[in-house]
């Protein structure tokens, strides 16, 4: 069987480790011309984690990220503290696996680094996937293709690949999130090195930061309302001073972290109907290409890890002439599950219904792989 992942994002990347362990063939198709430095902070909760393990990440993550001893509340004016939620010894405890914090890059290049250089291509910009009798091909912007068994699209909330069978549009969520981070010198939240997450809630709005890159830099998570927003993107530049307006009023300390952040993004939130197949005969989908969810319970890359894995375990058990069954299990299994997970992330944090972050024992405790006899 050979596979096509087009996306080399955290998504895409997994499945290609994943598949390479099952002794899979597979190639990775990304249109940027080479991997940058590029995104902001990531949480990676236990679910997510001992699925990495698995792939012989343990070193690496503990060495780039941060282990969460827990969720600061506190409120948006004054900076009171409001509630505790701890992780720490008790999530390893109970989930077999840390809360981890990092920056997304630092993950990233751990999962490059899983993958053989030779089956990542660069520069190859996938515009349209068809479904023959014998597999699917995928046309590039060069007017180059290729055919292969199995298309797995994880390029993402804008997907090509889902584009090619279902056309569907965003549509603006009324939330604006600016991003960034800042040395870790502006830690006033993160005094004497904690390890911890601190979110500000008040009324429509919520700022969330911790420490990443090994403690090194604090990722800033700005949330609020804005008016109408064109571009379904992350990455549009943002001023600061647009930033502090913004939360004009908010707790010194909130205003402190943004301006020492090196620069900042404006991400539009958008939403997107979770009513379209995910799988033809020879095509699939995973991560936000399949399931995009707004950024709220901080699911998004984990349930796309949990996807790659799912899949991949769907694929080893599978020949060429039951690959649709395969697409079809992986589907069944995984879209009950982020569905309800979709559900929840659209819910913003309150001061008072945070803890509802932590009643999640079906999200954290969750073990994919248990679906396969090999485990």
């Amino acid at each position: 069987m050979k596979v096509a992942i087009i996306g080399a994002g955290i998504t895409g990347l997994t499945l290609a480790a994943a598949l390479r362990r099952a002794g899979i063939t597979c190639c990775v198709f990304e249109r940027a011309a080479s991997f940058r430095r590029i995104g902001a902070g990531i949480q990676l909760s236990p679910n997510a984690v001992r699925l990495l393990r698995r792939l012989g990440l343990d070193t690496e993550l503990a060495g780039t990220a941060v282990r969460s001893d827990g969720v600061e509340v506190r409120h948006w004016k004054n900076g009171n503290v409001v509630s505790w939620i701890p992780l720490g010894d008790d999530c390893e405890r109970l989930f077999g696996a840390p809360y981890y914090l990092m920056h997304r890059a630092d993950l990233h290049n751990a999962l490059v680094d899983l993958v053989p250089a030779g089956s990542v291509h660069l520069g190859s910009t996938c515009v349209e996937v068809i479904e023959r009798d014998n597999g699917a091909q995928v046309v590039f912007a060069d007017g180059s293709n290729i055919t292969v068994d199995v298309v797995v699209g994880a390029d993402g909330i804008g997907s090509t690949v889902r584009g090619s069978s279902f056309a569907d549009e965003p549509h603006y969520s009324g939330q604006t999130v600016y991003r960034g981070l800042a040395p870790a010198t502006a830690q006033a939240p993160f005094r004497d090195g904690e390890r911890k997450s601190v979110i500000w809630v008040g009324e429509g709005k919520h700022v969330v930061s911790y420490p990443v890159a090994a403690g090194s830099l604090i990722n800033i998570v700005a949330v609020t309302a804005d008016e109408a927003w064109s571009r379904e993107s992350w990455s549009t530049p943002a001023r600061v001073g647009d930033a502090r307006a913004a939360f004009a009023g908010w707790d010194t300390v909130v205003l402190d972290l943004i301006s020492a952040a090196d620069s900042l993004t404006k991400w539009g939130l958008h939403l997107r109907s979770g009513d379209f197949p995910w799988s033809g005969q020879f095509v699939t989908l995973a991560g936000d290409a399949a399931h995009p969810m707004l950024p709220f319970l901080a699911q998004g890359a984990n349930q796309g890890i949990e996807d790659a894995m799912t899949l991949a375990g769907c694929l080893s058990q599978a020949t060429f002439s039951d690959a649709t069954l395969a697409l079809q299990r992986y589907e069944q299994l995984r879209r009950p599950r982020v569905s309800a997970i979709q559900q929840y992330s659209a819910k913003p944090p309150t001061s008072q219904g945070t803890q509802a972050l932590l009643d999640t024992a079906w999200i954290f405790g969750h073990d994919p792989l248990s679906e396969f006899n090999d485990g």
